[in-house]
């Protein structure tokens, strides 16, 4: 049986602060463990947008504000957001499929920061956690949102499984 450990969070408490001491910690500790965050990217003194960053020191961008209100067709948007999809994928993909063939022998940490709207638009991405969370090798580190509105069917999938822990971080 596989621990995960997720932490359910509200906005604006250091999610991210946290996830990182923990992810340095482990490291320090030598301690094999991958995966990324969600960093805000502000201008001015605003926020205009999200990063996704690679525990391996890759980043690229997650979301950006657009100033525009029409949609396209191809465009995945939540509030102000325009998620870009194929950077989101091309830093994300690689590194949890990596963690997904590891193989069994060497027990691994993965930290999956953060499981919401914006990342939940890539069902390449659903499909990984779910690979990931089945694998026996790999303890999980995540975030999910705090349950409101229209309930997301991957974060109440793994909010409801057996040896998931979640922790209520406000």
């Amino acid at each position: 049986l596989m621990l995960c450990a997720f932490l359910s969070l509200f906005l604006g408490v250091g999610k991210t602060t946290l996830i990182q001491k923990v992810t340095q910690a482990l490291k320090s500790s030598g301690i094999p463990i991958d995966g990324f965050y969600t960093e805000e990217v502000r201008e001015g003194g605003r926020r205009t947008g999200f990063d996704v960053v690679t525990l391996s020191g890759n980043r690229g961008p997650l979301s950006r504000v657009s100033s525009d209100s029409s949609t396209s067709r191809r465009e995945y948007r939540v509030g102000q957001y325009v998620v870009d999809l194929v950077s989101f994928e091309q830093l994300v993909l690689p590194m949890l499929r990596n963690v997904n063939h590891g193989g069994d022998t060497e027990k691994r940490i993965c930290v999956i920061d953060e499981i919401g709207k914006m990342e939940l638009f890539s069902q390449a991405f659903i499909q990984a956690v779910r690979q990931t969370l089945a694998g026996s090798g790999t303890v999980v580190l995540g975030t999910i949102p705090i349950p409101k509105g229209k309930p997301l069917d991957l974060v109440e999938e793994i909010r409801s499984r057996k040896d998931v822990k979640v922790f209520n971080v406000s």
